[in-house]
């Protein structure tokens, strides 16, 4: 598959006013991704995988190196973020939500309206269009949050720990539904781009098609690890021995790096 998304050599330092101080937050990460890729960071705390996926939303910028992400045949590019916080808006309604992006780039009423009902088809809201974000339950509110995103058509789906403010079991089905969403039993051509951060391991080997380890201070690529367990991937997929060696590997290279970021 061609690459999407390439990242060459980026940097990022973060200068503290109040004591002159200039922290490596980035060591020059470099990795392509291709096209339908699930691809899914991992590493201890305080690593830089928040500050990476803002730099290739275009949120911050990099103190070197570059994010270039292909264009798509309109001739545009274009990444979407998730966040933990689902950062919905409390007054609009779940429909309201989901339609927010194409009314903003003035798509006819009737063209948005009807995308967004299939969108919350696809995510499972049928009967929530017209309930609040305060009405809903966590996984709920990730699910509008995910089809909000997807209502903007975006090239790379940006999705920084989505699934971390939920309870353990809404987390396990919120990953079987977001490879559903994804379509992960779709050919790589059909699917979009995702970049996933997470500090969940056995979540990483789940959804991935690669895992990129990262280390600290600066924060570098330790390993790119080739997943390769089949899809589709659900219950079952967890109970492999395959899974449990690569949860297991992942662990060991990050291990006394995350105990020190926990204990100091």
């Amino acid at each position: 598959m061609a690459t999407i998304l390439s990242l060459k050599d980026i940097g990022k330092v973060w200068h503290i006013e109040r004591t002159k101080e200039q922290v490596t937050a980035l060591g020059g990460i470099s990795l392509d991704v291709e096209q339908g890729e699930f691809l899914v960071f991992v590493g201890p705390s305080g690593c830089g995988k928040s500050t990476l996926l803002q730099i290739i939303a275009g949120l911050e910028e990099p103190a070197s190196g570059t994010a270039e992400i292909a264009k798509s045949v309109d001739g545009q590019k274009q990444t979407g973020m998730v966040f933990q916080e689902y950062a919905l808006f409390p007054w609009r309604t779940v429909l309201e939500n989901i339609v927010f992006g194409p009314e903003v780039r003035n798509v006819a009423r009737s063209q948005r309206e009807a995308s967004a009902q299939k969108l919350i088809e696809l995510v499972h809201l049928r009967g929530f269009e017209h309930r609040y974000p305060h009405e809903l339950s966590g996984g709920m509110r990730q699910r509008v949050a995910l089809a909000r995103l997807m209502a903007n058509e975006p090239d790379v789906l940006l999705m920084d720990e989505p699934l971390a403010a939920l309870d353990a079991q809404t987390r396990i089905i919120l990953q079987d539904e977001l490879l559903r969403i994804w379509g992960q039993d779709r050919p790589a051509a059909k699917r979009r781009t995702v970049v996933f951060i997470t500090h969940a391991i056995d979540e990483a080997v789940f959804l991935a098609d690669r895992v990129a380890v990262m280390t600290s201070h600066p924060g570098r690529i330790k390993a790119v690890i080739d997943v390769g367990l089949p899809r589709p991937r659900n219950d079952a997929t967890r109970a492999l021995p395959q899974f449990q060696a690569l949860t297991q590997h992942i662990w060991s290279l990050i291990r006394d790096e995350a105990y020190r970021a926990t204990v100091t």
